[in-house]
This record gives structure tokens, sequence and C-alpha cells, in this order.
């Protein structure tokens, strides 16, 4: 099962590079085991086109590594946190993706501006507060994750699955690492669309609910009725 996993994340981990969310190292994937006892992330620093499946380091909810040879993502302690709280969420991916991160920068959300948002974010993507001098001095990852549940206290991860750190970048997630990443390519989409139609027309509206909601349920609803059975 974790030789699975293991290939999984790599190919997600390599799909960041494909897309272009990616610059130099930064940026990793994980994915979480069924029993949710287990995380596979990409190690710290490695090239992307050097990745390989044995390079994925497996570590516990607590960050103890129990396989591997290289260390864990500096940015394991956020994945883990957030795969405590958020339950159904089986993958998570953090980039530093240029227009999603502009806005992580401009500590501002992502609008939803039109369509192509609404299919696959059911509003304005949320931006978090800053974190505290004490908060980064102390359990600086950790406390990352902890922001961002503080931010979705009274949102639906699985309605929203993106997040914007303030001052820092977009974190996405999915119900694998696959999904994660896809979220983060659609993340990254909106936010240069958004960014463009604010620089054409500063004024431009929000797109109106009625028509946010048509599109995201008719893709993520109950009777959802887009793509194939």
């Amino acid at each position: 099962m974790l030789a699975e996993l293991k290939q999984h994340v790599c190919r997600a981990n390599r799909a960041l590079a494909e897309h272009g969310l990616v610059t130099l190292t930064f940026g990793n994937s994980s994915g979480i085991d069924a029993e949710r006892r287990h995380v596979v992330i990409k190690p710290s620093g490695v090239p992307y086109d050097k990745l390989e499946p044995d390079h994925m380091v497996v570590v516990d909810l607590e960050g103890s590594v129990i396989e591997g040879d290289l260390r864990p993502s500096t940015d394991t302690p956020t994945h883990l946190l957030l795969y405590q709280h958020f339950e159904h969420v089986g993958g998570i991916t953090h980039v530093h993706s240029r227009f999603a991160t502009m806005f992580a920068q401009a500590r501002r959300e992502i609008p939803c501006l039109g369509t192509t948002h609404a299919d696959h974010f059911n509003g304005p993507v949320p931006v978090t507060r800053s974190l505290s001098q004490v908060e980064v001095e102390q359990a600086y990852e950790a406390n990352t994750a902890r922001v961002i549940v503080e931010r979705f206290a009274q949102l639906d991860p699985s309605e929203m699955p993106a997040v914007l750190v303030a001052g820092h970048g977009p974190f996405t997630w999915g119900r694998d690492a696959a999904a994660s990443v896809e979220n983060a390519v659609a993340l990254e989409v909106v936010a240069e669309m958004a960014f463009g139609t604010r620089v054409i027309d500063a004024n431009a509206p929000d797109l109106e609910q009625h028509v946010l909601n048509k599109h995201h349920e008719r893709k993520h609803g109950k009777d959802a009725y887009y793509g194939q059975d």
C-alpha cells in the first residue's frame, strides 16, 4: 500500500513542475494512506526532475520518519496538522505559483468573478491572517496550519479546497495528491484571470450568486451532472 502511495505522490510532485507551478524546489505535494496513519511527502530540496518513488519520505502523524533516507519537506508539519483537522482530505499541495502568491502577498482573497472560478471553488478563495512573531518563532510550520484551520472555522474544506496563507502562498487539497495538484492548477488559472479582469476594469463585479451556485452545484452538488458517471 505504501509503495503505491509513494508512486502516486511522486507523480503528483513531478506534475507540479510539468504544470509550471513551481520554481526551483519551491513546493510539495503529499498523500495520506487509507487508514490515515502514514503520510508520504516530497523530500526537502530535491529537484522535481530527479524525483523517484523511492525518494519519497513516509512519516507518521507525529512527524517521525517511518521510511526514507532523505529529510522530509520542511512543510511537513503543516501537512500533518491539516490532515488531522480536515478528515476527508487525502492529498495536499503547497506551491508558490505566481498569481496565487501575488494575492497571498497582497493579503487579498481571490474574488469569484466568473464561472471558471465557480466550477472549482465555491466563492472567493480565502486568505488567512498573518502569523504573529511568536507564532513564527515557535513552531512556524505547525502554526501555518493552525491559521488555515482557524480561517476555516466557518468554511467547508470540501467546498473550498484552497487557501492563501498571508504573505506566503497557496495550499490546496483534494481526495488524493493528484486531485490536490489539479486544484492548484485551477487556483493559479483563476488567480491570473482575476488579476487580469481587475486590471481591465478595477470595478468588475463579482459573479452573481445564483450563477456561482449553479456552476458549482452542477459539478460538485448532490445532483451533479457534469462529466461522465
